[in-house]
């Protein structure tokens, strides 16, 4: 296949949240306690909520910077691209990078909500979530039909709110949410646990993939305080590896077959030896632990409900073969460091060499499509959703790779909000 024509769709991107976002969206007695966008008193910008600074760190949001500015310092909003937070301007960024369609994880509420899940009037909380959730489906994947999957928030406290929430959204079209890959790293019931399966059972009714994010757990991978940076980034593929077990060992897709779930960022590279490895474990201990997979291998109800991800990873895709290629999608990770824009396709091409046409679909789009229910065709013609007719579309769309440390303001109001 020619690089020209192929047909992408990731499955992990990031939005930097607008400072507009709850305008409007929750009920009156917490429109005062909803989160402020703030520009701090050295220029940087923040979320404000309940006694809390959230920060948007450089690292979040890199996307057209030289390499040398990547770091953990926080940003102004005037050193980020548009395209992080307002949607025209994502799906312009998006056609430069010839990307059909994109699913986006949050940024200051972290992951899969752990900010409000610290909040104690769980009313309010659950509103808020809501509004956030509002937000995303109207707005940011609503503005332009067919470019963004809609992915919703849960309510980490009350899987039976999340529940009814899973299924609010479904009803408008949203079939992803994301969720914590150790819930007991948050001080929660464990996959372990009979006590999410209220939102189990939602999720597998709605037919709604549960999107586990690397760092949805809150602890970041490292050995010690005092490990560089590179430490973090060499555990980072193999991150969820924990997940993976847990959700195999917990039986939960024995009690909820149809059930999804996505490995969001955790790369394919490591999922052949880690299949060998829990069949192989299986055969030694079936006999005396009673642990029961139904008649098949641990092996075969991994690679038949959880969907894998991945962002470049030559070696995953070299051992399809010992995958399930139905599963398998592919991510840019817009706007963070790890990401591939604006030349994802000449990246991901270097993966595909040797792959079959059939195989290149089922990774770059369709396999999402299917899902996510995620139908971008039914808005934008085939013959318009290829990399060459994308990158026509943004022709002139500066995508230049530009210092922006000299835009931050001096001086700014304290507190002062957008």
């Amino acid at each position: 296949m020619n690089i020209e024509d192929l047909i992408l769709v990731s499955v992990d991107d990031h939005v930097i949240e607008p400072a507009h976002m709850f305008e409007g969206r929750v009920p009156t007695k917490y429109e005062d306690a909803v989160p402020r966008f703030v520009r701090r008193d050295d220029g940087t910008m923040a979320w404000r909520y309940e006694g809390q600074e959230i920060l948007n760190t450089a690292l979040n949001a890199v996307a057209g910077r030289p390499p040398e500015e990547f770091g953990a310092e926080p940003t102004c909003i005037e050193e980020i691209r548009t395209g992080c937070y307002d949607i025209g301007d994502r799906v312009k960024d998006m056609n430069a990078n010839g990307v059909l369609g994109s699913l986006n994880f949050p940024s200051f509420p972290r992951f899969c909500g752990q900010l409000f899940m610290e909040t104690q009037d769980k009313e309010q909380a659950a509103a808020i979530v809501r509004a956030y959730n509002d937000w995303h489906l109207e707005e940011w994947a609503g503005t332009h039909p067919g470019r963004i999957i809609p992915l919703a928030l849960p309510m980490l406290w009350d899987p039976e709110v999340t529940a009814t929430e899973v299924r609010r959204v479904a009803a408008r079209g949203c079939h992803a949410v994301s969720f914590s890959s150790s819930p007991y790293d948050l001080g929660l019931p464990s996959l372990y646990s009979d006590h999410w399966d209220p939102f189990w059972q939602a999720c597998a009714d709605e037919g709604t993939v549960v999107c586990m994010h690397l760092g949805s757990n809150s602890r970041p991978a490292m050995t010690s305080p005092d490990a560089p940076i590179e430490l973090v980034y060499t555990l980072s593929p193999v991150g969820l590896f924990s997940a993976a077990a847990d959700l195999l060992w917990s039986k939960i897709f024995l009690k909820f077959p149809t059930l999804r779930v996505a490995l969001s960022e955790g790369g394919i590279g490591w999922l052949p030896y880690f299949q060998e490895r829990v069949d192989y474990i299986y055969s030694h201990t079936k006999h005396w632990s009673g642990t029961d997979l139904g008649g098949r291998l641990p092996s075969e109800v991994f690679s038949e409900n959880v969907i894998l991800c991945f962002i470049d990873d030559l070696v995953g895709i070299e051992n399809r073969d010992h995958l399930n290629i139905d599963n398998i999608t592919w991510e840019c990770d817009y706007p963070h460091s790890d990401s591939t824009w604006p030349n994802a396709p000449e990246v991901l091409m270097r993966s595909l060499t040797g792959v079959s046409d059939d195989e290149i679909d089922k990774i770059t789009h369709l396999n999402a499509m299917r899902h996510f229910s995620y139908d971008p065709f039914a808005h934008i013609p085939r013959d318009m959703a290829t990399v060459s007719a994308l990158r026509e579309q943004a022709r002139g769309w500066d995508i230049s790779v530009r210092s922006v440390k000299h835009l931050r303001p001096e001086t700014a109001a304290s507190g002062s909000a957008f």
